[in-house]
């Protein structure tokens, strides 16, 4: 194994950390006028509050421009706190938006646990008998799956 860790690198990605303000506000930067005022698009409770709900860059633009969107369809500007709280995601950290982040979908789901679609669903959704819940919980772990 010598060989190949002469030929491997290591490397750890870290998530946005402390930086996600700053991520955000360059993600603005890059689509809009140089002499945009970014305090005229959105305001800092909105920005503070999208942080604190996001993790990665894909939620950023997917969220962002969901903002944009609804502020534009009801007449607001700057976007708010509460336009942020309207389109977010109720279930944001829930089990299935996690598990379909680290590329766990359903299909994959099903034939990692060989059960059906259904079951799968109820399971994510927090919907089956404990005992269960525990046998497929216990078969993801064995699986090599973080929930």
């Amino acid at each position: 194994m010598e060989e190949i860790g002469a030929r491997t690198t290591f490397f750890e990605l870290n998530g946005f950390g402390h930086d996600k303000k700053k991520y955000l506000y360059w993600l603005l930067e890059q689509v809009t006028a140089a002499e945009t005022k970014l305090e005229t698009l959105i305001t800092d409770a909105a920005v503070t509050l999208l942080c604190e709900k996001l993790t990665t860059p894909f939620q950023f633009e997917l969220y962002l421009t969901r903002a944009f969107v609804e502020a534009f369809r009801v007449g607001q500007k700057p976007v708010d706190a509460d336009t942020i709280k309207d389109i977010l995601a109720p279930d944001l950290e829930g089990l299935e938006a996690r598990m379909t982040r680290n590329g766990y979908n359903i299909k994959l789901l099903t034939d990692i646990l060989t059960a059906k679609p259904k079951e799968i669903r109820s399971f994510l959704n927090g919907q089956l008998p404990p005992e269960r819940t525990q046998e497929l919980h216990d078969q993801l772990l064995a699986a090599g799956v973080l929930l």
